[in-house]
């Protein structure tokens, strides 16, 4: 039987059909009254299938007549209707007989009328091979699980198919966790169509679907589970591995000739998108060019601005006029000015009733964008009609002068206005023009061409800015005891507690072990505190009464800028203190002024500002900044980074509502430090073209950079979020010095339908060492600040004051000017790092399995050695064996020799480029639909009961493998500690007496025989092994563990 193959790769540059700039594309593919269709890639214009659907040719000579249709369609998840995206017709003819002969071709989609828009193509790949076996028979385990319940016929183009409908233990069985499936079909096929045609219409075939996989990027294919999805561990509840089982609704949706083909997904083992990898460039950086022969242009600006290309712009700076006319019958004058070149236009605002106003406004306008050589410059009255005209300024941009960086700013001018004849008016404007690049101190607050239709109110929010993050400090509040509590009722026994609260952060004490108006705590609680110290530090005292009745007997309120002291020295701890409790009633408080008694309850605290820790405001795993917080332990920093924001391409327009555009800024954070670009209006492939620059004071550190898009412009709502676009995280350590890195990183974001690739940000990147011995030394100093070694952190307190941090960090930055939104800062800082994820596990099992790989590995090789499988690498371990035995000091040298070798072979291999966010190393491009809804839940959840319950069952069920090993482990070690315990006293006497035997034989013999003896019987030949454990393995898995006395 001959097989159609048709290996649908992807699509690219579809057209929106669902609103909101986005589609829900598939692909339906007939050939021969046979259609077969891929899953759904939700909100996705540029899908990624790499599905391939099997035909079945029942005569090849005829192959040639046939035509291959392939549409691809929008999935509406209202009804069934569907959106046409475009079409492909293939003849017969084109296509080759063999898989070699076959490539991969792109397709231009084709309107399906006259007025169809349609825009994209598609790729494929399509051939015809022999299939010699003609029916596959279904596996047996799976057939003897899983029986048919109802079954429901669905006829296509007059054959009638039988498709299971909704049973009780489904067909489809669920083995590993890749993304492969493979629908196995038994049919008796005959030589003849006309035959074939007959056999249908008299017994309908029936076939049996299998599924491996869970489904991988949020297809469309409709899958309701029966059963949890597979863990991905590799632990299952059986004895043997059998698979899971899942319901497949949506063939019924497939299309009306949904049945007759074999479809089946491309197999081999998952590998990483091609278009998640990294991409090299050559961008004519000044950096580069100037180490070039002749490429040196002599422009200042190439030794201070060298990591971004030359963005020339054209200066407007508006100072202030003077001696303006009046305009209005009553003698005022509202001025204002408007700057015009071409379509171009900006406007300053305007003052009221000035006659001498002042605006100090710079505007500039890209080179590239100029769309006339005459700048015209004018002064109008705003008024509520018609604005009058005062007068205007004309400039010839071909006698505009060029300023180059570092020089000082151009003197403006005073410039006598002309009217709209050419004539002198009365008046004069001061003004500056001139022609520069992105490096000129003007550049972050002019007002750009790019945004000429953004208000000034909003301009602001569009501009490029640095940010410093609060300085934060560990406010350690030791609780020690207290003195002559006064409780509301007198002999009733005091459950006492202290509660401390510094702004929105409030911890408490446990209670006092002894009911007693002295209690004694000696509890620590810790917060973050930050500069400038304004917030008040709340310790009161409580006594709990009841369920939900708390008493207050005394409160305390101190000012942490003038009443805690820092602690710098890591041996001395302040001195505690006593604090009197204040009466928690302000009559209280009178009635004391009037009595003038001396008498106050007191408590026992020692209060200090850590100063010695390092504040964890974000993961340690990608940190950029391991400092102390006092500036006096502080290191010197050892190098500078350097990073060149260049450009975007590709970006996913993120307001599709409002005609498919994206307002994109970047947002850089390295250390305390960070930078915000200028927001470039209502482009996909934004070019910014800005750098900075940060001390590095340790080179084991990560600078993140995110893209996002700007919703705060035009008067939008300030309840609106920033969307993120992605991020891209460098290891610094990862690079080489003085090395330029440019690349274009994927802007991957997961989301809950699946994996998303948002575009490429275009980023160069430097990093140059300032002082070389002490980069060296860094490696052998701990990563923290000394104080987590001598005093750590307790592990409970670790994650709060964490996500205390991020908050104090994120509500800092969001009331600067321009806000840095707090959903940017949150993004970038990972504040949900730490939830639990199932991807996430699966991704940290991997990474534990693929290290252990490698001891395997070398256990595989000695069993080789072992087992003689090369006779010629065993006699030679043999004999190096016996020469490390008589030279014993050459063990450690020839350890550390092959170390060198190994890593100067493996040099050759050394990455060429920085790493970035690996999406098959992530388990993220093939994560199951269910297994990232639970990513992105809330907490506590929000989902319903039964999907809460699935999930728990799922969660039992590899806790309950996890479980079985840490007892096997358990057991293993228990048997280990039974050996001298006596619990077996026989096997305890067996073991004394042959360490005995043992003790005296060693001694005697010299220790080189032993151990030659020892590894010749490890490395002896097969013919001297048996197959049988060796006497104390048996004898070790004799012995008894505490597993029996578990109930």
């Amino acid at each position: 039987m001959t097989k159609l193959m048709v290996e649908v790769h992807d699509a690219s540059d579809l057209m929106p059909k669902d609103g909101d700039g986005f589609a829900s594309p598939f692909v339906e593919v007939d050939f021969d009254q046979q259609r077969q269709r891929t899953q759904t890639k939700p909100k996705d214009l540029n899908p990624y299938w790499n599905e391939q659907l099997v035909f079945n040719v029942d005569n090849p000579i005829e192959l040639s007549n046939h035509t291959i249709d392939v549409v691809v369609y929008n999935d509406r998840n209202s009804g069934h209707h569907k959106n046409f995206l475009g079409r492909v017709r293939i003849s017969g003819v084109s296509v080759p007989l063999s898989e070699s002969e076959a490539t991969l071709q792109r397709y231009p989609l084709d309107k399906r009328g006259l007025f169809s828009n349609i825009k994209g193509d598609i790729a494929l790949r399509i051939y015809a091979v022999r299939d010699s076996n003609s029916t596959i028979a279904p596996q047996p385990e799976l057939q003897q699980q899983h029986q048919y319940g109802n079954v429901e016929k669905d006829t296509a183009y007059g054959s009638s198919v039988e498709i299971p409908h909704v049973f009780s233990p489904t067909p489809l069985q669920e083995i590993n966790g890749n993304t492969h499936r493979i629908y196995e079909e038994a049919e008796h096929h005959h030589h003849t169509s006309e035959e074939k045609l007959m056999k249908k219409k008299k017994e309908p075939a029936v076939r049996t679907f299998h599924t491996i996989g869970t489904g991988g990027g949020g297809g469309g294919g409709g899958f309701t589970h029966s059963h949890p999805p597979s863990s991905g561990f590799g632990f299952e509840t059986h004895h043997q591995r059998a698979p899971q089982v899942e319901t497949r609704t949506d063939f019924a949706r497939a299309g009306p000739g949904a049945g007759p083909a074999t479809v089946m997904h491309m197999q081999g083992p998952p590998r990483q998108n091609p278009e998640y990898a990294l991409v090299e460039t050559s961008p004519p950086l000044a950096a580069r060019l100037r180490y070039r022969p002749g490429g040196f242009s002599g422009d200042k600006t190439s030794s201070t601005y060298d990591l971004v290309e030359q963005m020339h712009y054209l200066y407007v700076s508006v100072v202030k006029a003077r001696d303006l006319p009046t305009m209005d019958v009553s003698g005022s004058l509202d001025p204002y000015v408007e700057v015009k070149l071409g379509n171009y236009k900006g406007v300053t605002k305007h003052l009221e009733k000035n006659q001498n106003p002042v605006w100090m406004q710079i505007f500039a306008f890209s080179k590239e964008r100029l769309q006339s050589n005459l700048l015209e410059v004018s002064v109008k009255d705003k008024d509520f009609g018609k604005d009058d005209h005062v007068g205007r300024v004309f400039f010839d941009l071909t006698e505009v002068p060029v300023r180059f960086q570092p020089d000082s700013p151009l003197a403006p001018q005073w410039y006598r206005l002309v009217d709209k004849h050419g004539d002198k008016v009365r008046g004069e404007i001061m003004l500056a023009v001139w022609m520069g690049t992105q490096a000129d101190e003007s550049f972050p607050e002019a007002w750009h061409s790019d945004a000429h239709d953004i208000s000034h109110v909003n301009l602001a929010s569009t501009r490029s800015k640095v940010y410093f993050s609060p300085k934060l400090y560990y406010l350690r509040v030791q609780i020690l005891e207290a003195q002559d509590l006064v409780p509301s009722e007198r002999g009733r026994p005091l459950d006492t507690y202290v509660k401390v609260q510094l702004g929105n952060q409030m911890r408490v004490s446990r209670h006092s072990q002894v009911p007693t108006i002295n209690p004694i705590w000696n509890d620590e609680l810790m917060l973050v505190a930050s500069e400038p110290f304004d917030d008040l530090l709340f310790i009161s005292v409580g006594d709990r009464i009841g369920p939900g009745k708390d008493d207050l007997l005394g409160m305390v309120i101190l000012s942490v800028r003038d009443q805690i002291p820092p602690r710098l020295d890591t041996h001395k701890l302040p001195e505690p203190r006593w604090y009197n409790l204040q009466k928690p009633s302000v009559a209280a408080e009178e009635e004391k002024e009037k009595k003038n008694e001396k008498f106050s309850s007191k408590i026992h605290l020692r209060l200090f500002l850590d100063a010695g820790y390092h504040v964890l405001d974000e993961s340690t795993h990608f940190s950029s900044d391991m400092q102390p917080s006092s500036k006096h332990l502080r290191k010197a920093s050892i190098g500078i980074l350097e990073l060149g924001i260049l450009s975007a391409k590709n970006l996913l327009p993120m307001k599709g509502r409002e005609g498919r555009t994206t307002d994109s800024y970047c947002v850089a954070k390295y250390g305390n430090k960070w930078v915000r670009t200028r927001t470039l209006l209502n482009t996909l492939s934004p070019r910014w073209n800005e750098q900075y620059t940060w001390e590095v004071h340790d080179p084991c550190t990560v600078i993140t950079v995110g893209v996002f898009d700007n919703h705060h412009i035009n008067g939008s709502n300030e309840d609106a979020r920033d969307q993120r676009i992605g991020k891209v995280r460098i290891r610094l350590s990862t690079l080489e010095t003085d090395r330029i890195y440019t690349h274009y990183y994927p802007l991957l974001v997961l989301t809950p339908s699946g994996l998303k690739k948002h575009g490429e940000l275009h980023l160069a990147l430097r990093f140059s060492c300032t002082a070389w011995v002490n980069l060296v030394a860094q490696y052998g100093r701990p990563l923290l600040p000394k104080m987590h070694y001598i005093n750590p952190i307790p592990v409970r307190y670790v994650d709060w004051l964490r996500h205390q941090a991020m908050q104090i960090v994120a509500a800092r930055l969001s009331r600067a000017e321009p806000p840095l939104r707090r959903e940017a800062v949150e993004y970038m800082l990972d504040v949900d790092y730490h939830m639990f994820s199932l991807r996430r596990s699966k991704a940290n099992f991997q990474r534990i399995m693929s290290l252990l790989s490698g001891f395997t590995m070398v256990c595989r090789w000695f069993n080789d050695i072992c087992t003689w499988r090369n006779p010629i690498t065993t006699c030679l371990v043999h004999i190096l064996f016996v020469i490390l035995v008589y030279y014993p000091e050459l063990i450690l040298p020839t350890i550390f020799l092959y170390l060198f070798v190994i890593g100067l072979w493996n040099y050759r291999f050394r990455p060429r480029h920085p790493p970035h966010m690996d999406a098959r190393i992530s388990q993220a491009e093939f994560a199951h639909p269910d297994e990232l809804d639970e990513e992105f839940d809330s907490f506590p959840t929000s989902r319903p009961s039964e999907i809460v319950r699935m999930r728990y069952d799922r969660l039992r069920s590899v806790a309950g493998r996890v479980q079985t090993v840490v007892g096997d482990l358990a057991t293993q070690g228990e048997r280990a500690q039974a050996l001298l315990s006596w619990r077996d006293s026989r096997a305890t006497a067996i073991f004394i007496i042959f360490s005995l035997i043992w003790a005296v034989s060693i001694y005697i013999t010299p220790f080189q025989v032993v151990a030659v003896l020892v590894g010749l019987y490890m490395l002896r030949h097969p013919r001297f092994r048996s197959k049988m454990p060796s006497a104390p393995v048996n004898f070790f898995k004799r012995l008894p563990s505490k597993s029996d006395m578990l109930l």
